[in-house]
């Protein structure tokens, strides 16, 4: 398998401006002086994505009191966001990132193993960036289920 560029904690998060499931524009520039959780998804609405959305979307609470935002990106459409949006009630932002230009930058498309086969799609990963725009954390190839639990964890985030 080849292997995409990984970005590694203490590097600046590649800044990128993309629409959003409301289709207004949403830069990762505008978020400096807040952290973020910025993850990479395969596909609205597929069981584990929903999974993963969904539990982003019931610990937003806990993470936004903690001082971080939550936003998905997938190649997914802006109409195909905005109806997962809707149908999860997800309120953060979803964004759509359908020529992989920024999948690509932070090496959330390569290569991988699925059922045995390679194949070539969306690496499920996650970066934590602080306030200055750096990268803290960096979890590349995660699984859907147990993964903000995972992650609340390595944050330190109980409540």
């Amino acid at each position: 398998m080849t292997e995409s560029v990984r970005l590694e904690p203490g590097q600046p998060a590649p800044d990128f401006t993309l629409d959003d499931q409301n289709g207004a524009p949403v830069s990762l520039s505008a978020y400096r002086g807040q952290k973020v959780v910025l993850y990479f998804y395969p596909a609205a609405m597929t069981p584990a994505c929903t999974t993963q959305s969904c539990d982003f979307r019931d610990s937003l609470g806990s993470l936004a009191a903690a001082g971080y935002q939550v936003i998905g990106v997938s190649k997914d459409s802006v109409a195909t966001l905005a109806e997962f949006a809707e149908r999860d009630a997800l309120t953060f932002p979803l964004l759509s990132d359908e020529d992989l230009t920024v999948h690509t930058l932070y090496g959330a498309w390569g290569e991988k193993n699925s059922y045995g086969r390679i194949v070539t799609g969306t690496l499920r990963s996650t970066f934590v960036i602080d306030e200055d725009g750096r990268i803290s954390h960096t979890f590349y190839n995660t699984k859907a289920t147990g993964h903000v639990a995972m992650l609340r964890k390595r944050l330190k985030i109980t409540s």
